[in-house]
């Protein structure tokens, strides 16, 4: 099953991941000049361009800021439980991972997804009930780093804390309130960022089940993507170099 992306960075992503194997390509007519630019890379990946109207544009992204270009792109691999624990248990070096539980809004959704990839943490966990859906919103929000993530959905996120947790996972829980810096924190090994729902934080056995409860320095009304991003920025204070992200903004 396809699924359609729109704009122009959501859609570069789209080529660079997944190729010809991108089974559709509009970009508007006259073209500035990155798309343009899309039409370059699509060629280099022999996926055929259709150059259509922005009416048209606008009927296929429901009035979405398409930018003059989308995409039909192959369906998104997600992971379940067991296989997530899998590909983590056979990984050589560290790795970091964050945890979405119960971020509703599409655009924190990818806006969280973006900055884990940008954080070099391309594994995405979320639980099956009470998050956002995967919609064009949320593609478009993550600047086209959803295409780079490991995706994994579960049915329940405290069985799968506990799991980390006994493979040797420091799992940190940003959280405003605690008295912890995140700076204070021991991050040398594995380590999992839990980050809670925009109103409510994390669910009381999420909570429960983490090992440290930390804050970052943030703002009053931060998103959980500004929270993340703080993260980001106090990892590097505490010796986790983030890898460069590939993915930059329009």
């Amino acid at each position: 099953m396809s699924r359609l992306v729109f704009g122009v960075q959501p859609v570069r992503e789209v080529l660079r991941a997944h190729g010809n194997r991108v089974e559709g390509l509009w970009l508007i007519e006259p073209m500035n000049p990155k798309v343009a630019g899309l039409e370059r890379l699509a060629e280099s990946c022999g996926v055929t361009v259709q150059k259509t109207s922005r009416f048209e544009l606008d009927r296929m992204s429901k009035g979405g800021m398409h930018q003059g270009a989308a995409a039909l792109a192959p369906e998104l691999k997600l992971l379940d439980h067991a296989h997530f624990m899998k590909l983590i248990g056979a990984l050589e070096e560290p790795a970091t991972v964050v945890i979405l539980d119960g971020i509703m809004d599409p655009q924190n959704f990818g806006a969280v997804v973006r900055s884990s990839v940008a954080l070099g943490a391309p594994y995405i966990v979320w639980p099956e009930h009470g998050s956002a859906p995967l919609t064009p919103a949320t593609f478009r929000a993550s600047a086209g780093a959803v295409e780079h993530a490991n995706l994994v959905r579960v049915p329940s996120l405290p069985p799968l804390i506990h799991e980390l947790k006994q493979i040797g996972f420091t799992v940190v829980l940003l959280e405003g309130g605690s008295d912890t810096a995140l700076e204070a924190v021991q991050l040398s090994g594995p380590v999992a960022i839990v980050v809670g729902a925009e109103d409510k934080g994390a669910k009381p056995r999420v909570k429960k089940a983490c090992s440290v409860r930390a804050h970052v320095p943030c703002r009053a009304r931060s998103t959980p993507a500004t929270r993340l991003s703080r993260a980001r920025w106090h990892s590097t204070r505490v010796g986790r170099q983030p890898r460069a992200s590939v993915i930059k903004s329009e």
